[in-house]
Parts: C-alpha cells; structure tokens; sequence
C-alpha cells in the first residue's frame, strides 16, 4: 500500500472523485473546466461560496505588472553588454587594449546565474509550508532591489584600476540576483495557483512582456548614439523602478477582494462537506510531500521541460547568429538592425501573443496526449535554422533557406509555439492538484522550466559547433 500522504481534493482540484463536492464543469472536449469559479464551491462557507469580481482586472494587472518584473530586471542586466565589456576593459582609463576577463564573461555569467537558479527552487520547495508567501516574495524583492541600486551605482564610478574585484563582485550580483529572482517567480506563481487559470495566465504573459520590452530597449539603445555608460543607466533605473513597482504591486493586492476571496479559500481546502477538524489535517506538514504531485503533473512538467529546452538551444545562440543573405548590400536593415528585429523582436512579440492566446484558448487538455506530441513536434524546429544563412559555417556548409523571409517566419513559429506550449502545462499543473498542494506544484512546475533552459543552454553550445 502506497504510504505517501493522501492528497484529498479541494476546492483547486477539478480531479477528485466523484463522491467529493459537486462534478466539475467539462468542456466540449470532455476535460474538467480547469480555473471554473463555482465547480468546486458546494460544501464552503457562504462567503467562500460566492466570487466577487475583479473588479477593473486590477488583480490581473497585478499579476501581470508582477510577471514582467520577474524578467525585465534581470534581461535588462544581461542587455546591458556593452556597457559590462566596457567596464572590464581599459576604455575607462583611456586606453583600447583589451582585457582577457571579457573572453569569459558570458560563460562565467551563464554559470553564475543558472547554479543558483536551481538551488533556490528546490529551496523555495523547502520553504513553501515553513516561510509564508510574503516574507518570500518581499525578501527575494528587497535582495534583488538592494543590489540593482548598488549596480546603477556603480555605473559612474571608474573601475579600472579594480577590474578583477568588479567582475568578482558582478558574477556574485548575478549569482544573488538569479537566485533572489527565480524564488519571486516561484512564490508568485504558486500564489496565482490559488487563483483561476487567468490569473496565472496574466502572471506567464507578464514575463514575455518583459522579454519584449527588453528587446524593444535594445533596438532604441542601437538607433541612439547615446554613450555606453547612459544607456546602461537607463537600464538600471527601468530595472529599479520595476521592482519597486513589484513591491508596491504585491502589498496592495491583500486589500483586493478578488485577492483576498482566492486567498482566503486556502483554509477550507480538504474533502467536502467539511466534518470537523482532524489531527491530520489540523498539522501542517513542514515540506509537501513530492510523489503525489509528480504522480500528477510528471507529464506536464516534462512538457514544460522539453518545450523551454528546445526553445533556449535555439533562442538565442543559434537564431542570433542567422544572418541576412543581403549582409553586404550595405544597407542598415541588413546590417544592423537584421539580427535584433527578426530574432529579438519578433521571437519575444511572437512569445507574448503565443502566451495570450492561452487566456482565450485552452486546448488541448491537461490530460490530452496531443499536448505532449505537439511539444515533440517542436524538435523540427532545430534543423530548420540550422540550414538558415547561419554564420560562420564549418560543418554544415549547405544553406537550404536562403532567403530571409524564411528565418523571420521561424523565429514567428519559434516563439507562437514556445508561448502557447510553454504556459498550457504550467497553468495546468497547479489545478490538477488539491489546493493544499497547489503553491508547493507551480514551484514544480518552476523548478522544470529552469531545468530545461540549463540543460538546452548546455546543448546550444554542441549545436552551435555542429555547424
């Protein structure tokens, strides 16, 4: 008999069984209605009966404003990449030689950042039933704020003369910054379980609007000719100005109804009608127990999984690297601004529309075995810009797409699939489960995406050399 601790259906969970409050809502395609407001409410109190609305979507904004502050600050860092090989070369003192740091910096800053990205999710996991929600998200806030001010800081003071102890001292920023970051996105998305799949679909859309800001940052930084410094300030005072946005956006959404009404729920979670408080339920288990959600999210993790996979090992290594057929026409369209518009832009526009369309569209179901089929299919992707006009070449010297009407359309079908394939599973996951253990699934679910973006970073690098 299997002795893990029994997970009883809640009011998150649209799978209990049938003998459990009344039977969820369907939809045409026969799945359970996932995020249904009033599927699971038989057996509550009256006032967790009855949904208020979100009023003017404030709550959905400020999932939103919170996913795009989950990214933007630490995409706006790693954008800013002029200015850090500025700084760890000798421009500062007035002199053009070169420093052997800059030869590494992007391996160590890869490093530096995905190390403790892991580490910190399996913390937050820890941490889930022993921190609340708010020391999480308002500490990780506070770190990640701290350290961004030092950095804007730091953008006017001349670090030539200091230039090892400055790219120790950033590799340890990224390090803290990478952490602090994944374990606010983690708590937050296991928050928005609590909610109804929009909310957690806000949240998801939020963070591709952050990538697309950042890319939009990137072009005006190259049409100004603004010094490298400036550009860099302007980055980190957006940045600075996010989080605190993400501070004041969190402590204001307790005083929301709509916030509170999903929040609240959490204390009746359990098998309905309630009869009374018993010693197993009245205790609150330190770590959640880990077999009963992987039992029901382990396929929609490894969606989540393979889908980020094979969108890092071809965004942005192998995509930036497609150059236009027309390079030497001169023109600044395929020159300068090639690279950035068709793989930037366009993959982080297609991304956001891609994780929108889940707001309107949930097919197939979480149960469906076409979801995972169309998450393999996206391998097709991998020899498709490999034989776009990819350069330099010394493997595969045949380019099969050779005009650049092709790699545009990749980079569309790249980011719609990695958008849309990408947030089903994880808006899925926290409601397959009882409420109980939907914050400790979407910190799961979290801890699957960045297993995939390190092990497809590390594939990206084998692909890249195949060429």
């Amino acid at each position: 008999m299997d002795s893990s601790p029994t997970a009883h259906p809640s009011v998150n969970s649209v799978y209990g069984e049938e003998d459990y409050c009344e039977a969820p809502v369907r939809t045409f395609d026969g799945e359970p209605l996932l995020g249904n407001d009033q599927s699971t409410a038989a057996g509550l109190p009256l006032a967790a009966r009855h949904s208020p609305e979100d009023a003017y979507c404030l709550v959905y904004i400020s999932f939103f404003l919170m996913g795009i502050g989950s990214l933007l600050p630490w995409n706006l860092f790693i954008t800013a990449k002029h200015y850090w090989m500025y700084k760890l070369s000798n421009h500062t003192a007035g002199r053009e030689a070169r420093s052997d740091l800059i030869d590494y910096f992007e391996s160590y800053l890869s490093i530096a950042s995905t190390v403790p990205s892991v580490l910190c999710l399996i913390l937050n996991y820890l941490l889930v039933n022993r921190v609340s929600p708010r020391t999480r998200v308002l500490s990780s806030l506070g770190v990640i704020l701290l350290l961004f001010v030092l950095t804007t800081v730091l953008v006017e003071v001349d670090v030539s003369e200091h230039q090892r102890e400055f790219f120790a001292g950033t590799l340890a920023t990224v390090a803290v910054v990478s952490g602090a970051s994944n374990l606010f996105t983690g708590s937050v998305f296991g928050i928005s379980g609590l909610f109804p799949m929009r909310i957690s679909q806000a949240l998801i859309s939020g963070q591709a609007m952050g990538g697309t800001l950042t890319a939009v940052a990137a072009i005006l930084d190259l049409a100004a000719t603004e010094e490298v410094t400036a550009s860099a300030l302007a980055y980190f005072l957006t940045a600075d100005v996010f989080i605190i946005i993400c501070i004041v956006t969190y402590l204001l959404l307790p005083r929301l109804a709509y916030a509170r009404h999903y929040m609240s729920l959490a204390k009746y979670s359990g098998p309905c009608p309630p009869s009374g408080p018993s010693p197993a339920s009245s205790s609150s288990v330190s770590v959640p127990p880990l077999l009963p959600i992987l039992r029901k999210v382990w396929v929609l993790g490894l969606s989540v999984f393979y889908v980020f996979s094979v969108s890092i090992m071809v965004f942005p290594a192998l995509s930036s690297g497609i150059q236009s057929v027309d390079k030497d026409s001169g023109s600044p369209w395929t020159n300068t601004y090639f690279v950035p518009l068709s793989s930037f832009l366009l993959y982080q526009t297609a991304d956001f529309c891609g994780r929108q369309v889940t707001a309107w569209l949930q097919v197939p179901g979480p149960t469906s075995r076409v979801l995972p089929a169309l998450v393999l299919c996206r391998t097709l992707l991998l020899p498709l810009f490999m034989f776009c006009n990819y350069q330099p070449r010394d493997h595969l010297h045949t380019v099969l797409f050779d005009n650049d009407l092709y790699p545009i359309a990749f980079n569309c079908l790249l980011g719609l699939s990695n958008g849309y394939l990408g947030t089903l599973p994880m808006i899925y996951g926290p409601k397959v489960v009882p409420r109980e253990l939907a914050e400790a699934t979407g910190v799961v679910m979290s801890f699957f995406l960045t297993l995939g973006l390190a092990v497809g970073s590390a594939f990206s690098v084998v692909i890249v050399h195949s060429i």
